[in-house]
């Protein structure tokens, strides 16, 4: 088989097939006496391979896995496909998670139209005074305070991020996670713009899962 051939069957020009070569992505190839590269199934099956694990996997993940095959070291291989699958069912869960408290701030009861103290913050979201405060230094919060007394006030908006970071937390979740979807709370202005977002997001996890195992077959095959 020639390059020509191997690169019109996988959509790609030669010259990438011969890179593919260089780089280890393809096992060695055999020279005709004039230099030409004799390619063979073999060479099909690992470009096939790396091409069906670029697309569930990324371009420097698929490459770092066919060299671990290449090298002849196959748990590490299947040790590059664990981690990330096992990094997409975190995100999964996380989303999860994420989905689970903004329906929970939507169908929470209405927050209170007043400014409301801390400790009056901490009866209605059933948390330590402690807690809030601590959510503050970590950025989550920014409550103003009162002219005179310094006392914190917490505005209905204050309240609502309060009760996302009280659930997000019960979720396992770590303050440096859960600013981020305050952010984005913030801009959409409603946790249903967000919960959209959310979906949308995990809806793309489900289609990359499966090009994920998708390559995951193309690779139990190649390695026989």
């Amino acid at each position: 088989m020639r390059p020509i051939d191997l690169a019109r069957e996988a959509g790609v020009s030669t010259q990438q097939v011969r890179n593919y070569v260089d780089w280890g992505v393809l096992p060695p190839a055999a020279r005709t006496e004039s230099g030409y590269r004799v390619l063979g199934e073999r060479h099909r099956a690992a470009l096939l391979t790396y091409r069906a694990l670029a697309k569930g996997f990324g371009w420097a993940a698929a490459k770092t896995i066919m060299h671990a095959v290449h090298d002849g070291d196959v748990p590490a291989a299947l040790a590059l496909v664990n981690e990330a699958h096992a990094a997409v069912h975190e995100q999964t869960r996380d989303l999860a998670a994420t989905a689970e408290a903004l329906t929970a701030v939507a169908s929470a009861a209405p927050t209170p139209r007043s400014d409301l103290r801390i400790g009056e913050v901490a009866r209605v979201l059933g948390v330590r005074t402690s807690a809030l405060r601590v959510w503050e230094a970590a950025g989550l919060l920014v409550p103003e305070r009162e002219h005179g007394t310094g006392y914190r006030r917490y505005t209905p908006g204050d309240i609502r991020d309060a009760r996302m970071i009280t659930m997000l937390r019960q979720n396992g979740y770590g303050l440096d996670q859960i600013l981020p979807i305050l952010d984005g709370l913030r801009e959409s202005g409603s946790s249903d713009a967000l919960l959209a977002a959310v979906e949308t997001r995990r809806a793309a996890l489900v289609t990359r899962t499966r090009l994920m195992v998708a390559a995951t077959a193309h690779l139990d095959g190649y390695l026989g």
